[in-house]
């Protein structure tokens, strides 16, 4: 609390403050004041009049307004103001009268000094010696060339046995019994090594590096390369689960493919549903320490897409939790209430918007028993098989595995590896084209909108057929952020209305769950990473209905929009933001936030360029642009044939030498293609970026440099993931240009422009974390530097926009979404949607609003967590 003192004192005649007995601080004059004073010197600015609104009458941006807040907060004779702060208080009169109310509130004065002053630092992180992570690199890399030579004996072993078969039958009944063999002990493998190298996970804290950690990554590795990932959404992943140790009851459902790798810490009650896309790993990385904690979940609990579930959170019985949102270590939804945001708080809005239907436990042992059939005697043949009449069909390569044929010249194999990859390769365009364009317009005839039925039947297939087929990435990243995109997209079948081509309508991350059923309106922008939630499921039955984007909208990066959303048109909603689904459509506003909140629709630096977005200018620039872009699809699409090609090669290079060096060579084709993909596309970035790093800037997307910069986007990076956790990703991005320190732990960030970004010494990377150097709104583009200092940690899922710096020892909390141009003091603790100050936030022994108990029955155990 401020002091209180017995003086008055006026400081000059043009000022009102006065401290009085029992008063908590200045008046709103006086910081009114000091408030002009500051956003006059930030805005360059003459004068500041108290009702002049922000960014009407002022024309200051976001990130103007960020750096006034990282402004005043540095001020300790200021109460602390966040973003959020100057949207719902867009004048300095309206603002000061706000903050001076909440600073004078009992018991609430400390939350908004500033942060070096409201609360003592962390214990500091963990220190990380430099043998450790050394040893640490070493390992990780042993057991990845172990299990590439085991996995690549076994497998050269089975197809010699698969090849040997006498007649077709023979040859799929030992292709069933050897993909059957191998499904198995891909999937028994992880359980295995689970309970032999951990037994089960205790809640607790260890740090990276050392000997537990190894224990634990090897169990995180084989978790996420096991097969059962692919059979998320069936009855067959929760029987998997609880082999794992995840304590489920009966009639779960569980859409997200993000494996809890500390399982014995779940528990989920009977008939929950976990949607898609959902962290509830039982862990995070803090402060160069691995954490565990208990997840728990009651009886019939909804959790909504986009979701992150900290540890020590718990959700009570029939309670709900909306899509965007997040609960922050400590937090607890009591028993039948419904909350969202980030971090979350109650609401009204009922998020199972499906009525049940007729599906009892028989239902889904007959769906599981059916896909495990169709798995073991129709997908798996087919995939040893099809090897097997590829070596077959192709006489110059099932001759190499003859020992008394004539090793071939480097001629002939360059010859079949260029056939071979071409056919492959354009076959696999063409006809995956073709194949998306005609077959889920079919199934849609089998699933009605607005239908409900139930789950685990021919209809529940059929979906979620249509969902994997349409959210193939190759082609999204193909015609993304370009003019093509719109025809992709209808081709699989989106209903665009009238196309107001800009040549980005949409990135090259887009998913959703029935194309058929998604429209959005003329004039629309949709950034990177859109979700289209067009399926409601509860925990018995699912019914997809239409969702509509009105027109003229602007869509960030990261957003799930759900059927039903309350939007129409002309509307920004900005990154990470949760679409409401309640209240008066919105139109003419922007959306920020999760809840969310209105702001202005656009401001002045951003229609700076609209003299490029109509007429001639646009018809001439949109030309120019679909030229460049088409250009850039089709030096993508060599490059990526190239890989395949020399991919290709390597293969028949290995299968030539099968009789010289055996199964030795085999063996190491998977670390030898792991490596060389790595160095081929590193290099391949570097190469379109000249070797230099990028500068911060501002442009249309008409200008030469946005589709330069769209073509760099398009290199592919999804070997990254490969190297998540181990000192090697780190070495990657230094290799990509990131200037990144010593001893950095990554578990699974993306980074979008690497040269612009600083990481420094030993910071703490969690999985789905981004930095975004760049925006583009309304065909604007923005870039800039995104600075973290040395020790900082990124939550799960936290989002970092550009002009960003992050002091040492920062913490930014998990889901968190840092906005542009935000500047975080040396060892704070901010987190939310827009992310604030949380001075009292995740401290040792602190659980927050987690003091109530909740109470789960799981398998008839009772679970009791506080």
């Amino acid at each position: 609390m401020v002091e209180q003192s017995a003086e008055i004192h006026v400081s000059g005649p043009d000022e009102a403050a006065v401290a009085v007995p029992g008063s908590a601080g200045p008046s709103s004059t006086d910081t009114e004041r000091k408030l002009a004073e500051v956003l006059a010197d930030v805005a360059c600015l003459e004068r500041v009049p108290a009702d002049s609104h922000f960014f009407d009458d002022l024309g200051a941006n976001s990130l103007v307004m960020a750096q006034f807040c990282a402004r005043v907060r540095k001020r300790q004779d200021l109460p602390s103001a966040s973003m959020k702060d100057i949207y719902r208080h867009p004048t300095i009169k309206s603002l000061a009268a706000a903050l001076v109310e909440v600073a004078s509130a009992p018991g609430t004065a400390e939350s908004h000094a500033p942060s070096a002053s409201a609360a003592p630092p962390e214990p500091p992180p963990t220190p990380v010696r430099r043998a450790h992570y050394v040893l640490s690199g070493v390992v990780q890399l042993l057991f990845f060339l172990g299990y590439s030579f085991v996995a690549g004996v076994i497998g050269a072993r089975g197809y010699a046995w698969v090849a040997t078969g006498n007649g077709l039958l023979d040859t799929y009944l030992r292709s069933v019994l050897f993909g059957g063999c191998g499904f198995l002990a891909l999937c028994l493998f992880p359980i295995a090594a689970k309970w032999i190298l951990v037994g089960r996970w205790k809640p607790g804290e260890f740090p990276l590096w050392g000997l537990t950690y190894l224990r634990f990554w090897l169990v995180k590795v084989l978790l996420h390369a096991n097969p059962m990932i692919f059979l998320v959404g069936n009855p067959l992943y929760v029987l998997y689960l609880r082999a794992l140790g995840v304590r489920i009851g009966k009639g779960v459902t569980i859409l997200s493919p993000s494996v809890p790798v500390c399982s014995d810490l779940i528990t989920i009650g009977a008939g929950s549903v976990i949607r898609k896309d959902s962290f509830f790993l039982g862990y995070r990385a803090h402060s160069g320490r691995i954490q565990t904690g208990r997840v728990t979940l009651g009886r019939d609990v909804f959790i909504g897409e986009k979701t992150v579930l900290d540890i020590d959170t718990s959700v009570g019985d029939g309670a709900q939790l909306g899509h965007a949102s997040a609960l922050h270590r400590g937090q607890a939804v009591p028993d039948g209430e419904r909350w969202h945001g980030s971090p979350a708080q109650p609401t009204e809005v009922d998020h199972v918007r499906v009525a049940p239907a007729d599906c009892g436990s028989v239902r889904r042992a007959w769906f599981g028993l059916a896909s495990l059939i169709q798995l073991l005697f129709l997908y798996l043949p087919l995939a040893v098989g099809g090897v097997y009449m590829l070596f077959t069909l192709v006489p110059a390569i099932g001759n190499r595995l003859d020992p008394e044929a004539a090793v071939l010249r480097p001629s002939d194999l360059i010859s079949d590896a260029l056939t071979l990859s071409l056919v492959v390769f354009f076959g696999f365009l063409v006809l995956g084209l073709a194949f998306l364009c005609t077959v889920p317009r079919l199934l849609s005839l089998v699933v009605k909108p607005d239908k409900v039925y139930p789950l685990y039947g021919f209809h529940y297939a059929v979906h979620l057929a249509t969902a994997r087929m349409t959210n193939i990435k190759f082609f999204a990243w193909l015609f993304g952020d370009s003019s093509y995109i719109v025809h992709y997209l209808r081709g699989i079948g989106y209903d665009l209305s009238r196309v107001e081509q800009t040549g980005s309508n949409f990135g090259t991350e887009v998913q959703q769950d029935n194309p058929l059923l998604v429209t959005v309106g003329s004039g629309t922008m949709v950034a990177d990473g859109v979700s289209v939630i067009n399926a409601d499921y509860s925990s018995t039955s699912f019914r997809v209905s239409r969702a509509s984007i009105g027109s003229h909208n602007f869509l960030g990066n990261n957003i799930a929009y759900p059927a039903g959303g309350r939007t129409g048109d002309n509307c920004l909603l900005a990154t990470k933001v949760m679409v409401p689904l309640d209240g008066e459509v919105r139109e003419g506003v922007g959306l920020l936030g999760s809840p969310s909140f209105e702001i202005p629709r656009s401001v002045e630096r951003d229609a700076r360029f609209d003299d490029l977005r109509t007429g001639d200018a646009l018809r001439r620039s949109l030309a120019a642009k679909n030229r460049y872009n088409l250009r850039s699809m089709v030096l993508w699409l060599l490059l990526r044939w190239l890989h395949t090609f020399a991919l290709t090669l390597f293969g028949l290079a290995t299968v030539d030498l099968y009789g010289t060096l055996g199964q030795v060579v085999i063996a190491g084709y998977l670390a030898i293609t792991l490596a060389f993909t790595t160095a081929y596309f590193v290099l391949l970035e570097r190469l379109i970026a000249s070797f230099r790093a990028l500068r911060p800037r501002l442009c249309s997307i008409y200008d030469p440099y946005f589709w330069w910069h769209e073509r760099l986007w398009k290199v592919p990076d999804h070997y990254l993931n490969v190297f998540n956790g181990t000192p090697f990703k780190a070495l990657v991005w230094r290799l990509l240009g990131v200037r990144i320190g010593r001893r950095v732990f990554d578990d699974g960030c993306y980074m979008t422009e690497r040269t612009l970004a600083t990481i420094g010494d030993e910071c703490t990377l969690n999985v789905g974390s981004k930095i975004q150097c760049h925006s583009q709104e309304d065909g604007t583009f923005k870039s800039d530097t995104i600075t973290l200092g040395a020790r900082c940690t990124l939550g799960v899922a936290a989002h970092v926009h550009y002009g960003v710096t992050l002091g040492d020892g920062a913490v930014l909390a998990p889901d968190s979404f840092l906005m542009k141009g935000e500047e975080v003091p040396p060892n704070a603790r901010w987190g939310g949607n827009p992310a604030t100050d949380l001075p009292d936030a995740d401290r040792p022994g602190d659980r927050g609003p987690a003091s109530a108990a909740v109470t789960s029955t799981v398998n008839g155990s009772t679970t009791t967590v506080r």
